[in-house]
């Protein structure tokens, strides 16, 4: 039996099967707003997020008009300050010719993002003075997150060595790439990684039912890749959903965009790996809550919390998700993890599958 301190004995308390956890912060979604709301806004992006016990979301820069100035920034606060229903931050985009502005914003961002493999708006950062110039320019004291792969991992990971910054590769997904962190860490680099839930529980062999629905970057490795993941994940830093919505309809065209939304259904198979013995509770909150903290300089509220009945197994249904399009390649997948109530700061925000607060209740983290 479990009894929450301060909280009436009823039966809801009183049961074995609610677990608390600290509130998830996913420090990796793309929430296109502004200028591809027909995806995904803010206000439907982070009703996704507490309703699968997400608390604090860091937007990324690869806006269709990208994040390059303060002034793309202050619009974009302004829409997340009007909409979201969780607490969140934002990250700012490099090309590496606006360095200039990296000292009007450091102070109201999570972090700095450089892409150096292909993404959605292929924003590549493929010159490498440039690349160096942005080492240069950003403080050492605030991340640089990278999304890069192969040869490009080792090539970032030389820069934080040339110049002491903190360096943050996300989305690893590979045996070869894992280990490039984990050889960064024993060299007493400042490198930290995380993972995506769609790269520990689908592989390669899943593109062929899921098609355009599993079309995403970095792609879906091999089951050897993943197994090394699973071997590994005490050097996993974070699990971040990289959720990345599109329509149904672009991910079924001829050329579907990158991308894989994932905020409601991170917690589950994230609780279900625990069910099967795969991770344990303290996986769980030092990958999405005590790394992610500890990694971006952040202090969450302890009042911020997910109640969630891990005994409960239930069957995702694409109808029933908040994100706006309406689809998850983890649909009619059974898993545990039924989120019951979230708190945000101490308030109700979510019950039962329903959001409580207004457009607005959302803060900003910096």
């Amino acid at each position: 039996m479990v009894w929450i301190p301060g909280q009436a004995r009823d039966d809801y308390y009183y049961m074995s099967n609610i677990l608390q956890l600290p509130g998830l912060i996913d420090i990796h979604v793309h929430l296109r707003d502004p200028g591809q709301t027909h995806k995904e806004d803010f206000y439907t992006g982070t009703a996704a997020a507490l309703a699968g016990g997400v608390t604090t979301v860091f937007d990324m820069p690869n806006n269709a008009r990208p994040i390059f100035s303060k002034y793309a920034l202050f619009e974009k606060e302004k829409i997340a300050r009007e909409k979201a229903v969780c607490d969140w931050g934002l990250y700012f985009g490099t090309d590496g010719k606006n360095v200039d502005e990296f000292a009007k914003v450091k102070d109201r961002v999570v972090g700095l993002k450089i892409y150096l493999s292909l993404s959605t708006g292929n924003y590549l950062v493929g010159d490498d003075e440039l690349l160096d110039k942005i080492f240069i320019r950003w403080p050492k004291s605030n991340v640089i997150m990278a999304h890069a792969q192969g040869a490009k991992i080792a090539q970032v990971i030389e820069l934080c060595k040339k110049h002491g910054s903190a360096l943050h590769v996300t989305h690893v997904s590979t045996k070869e790439d894992l280990q490039k962190v984990i050889q960064a860490k024993k060299d007493r680099l400042k490198v930290t990684c995380d993972v995506s839930p769609h790269h520990l529980f689908l592989t390669v062999e899943d593109v062929e039912t899921l098609k355009g629905f599993a079309h995403v970057k970095p792609s879906l490795a091999t089951f050897d890749d993943q197994q090394f993941l699973w071997e590994h994940i005490k050097d996993i830093d974070c699990i971040a959903s990289d959720h990345a919505p599109h329509t149904k309809e672009e991910k079924e065209s001829n050329n579907p965009p990158f991308g894989i939304p994932g905020l409601e259904t991170m917690l589950p198979l994230l609780i279900t790996a625990m069910n099967e013995k795969r991770l344990t509770k303290e996986d769980i909150i030092r990958m999405t809550n005590t790394n992610p903290q500890k990694i971006f300089g952040l202090k969450q509220s302890v009042e911020s919390y997910v109640e969630v009945n891990i005994d409960q197994q239930y069957e995702i249904e694409n109808e029933k998700l908040k994100t706006k399009c309406g689809w998850s390649p983890f649909a009619e997948r059974k898993v545990y993890g039924r989120v019951k109530r979230v708190f945000v700061r101490g308030t109700k925000v979510f019950e039962e599958g329903q959001v409580l607060v207004s457009p607005g209740f959302g803060h900003p983290v910096n």
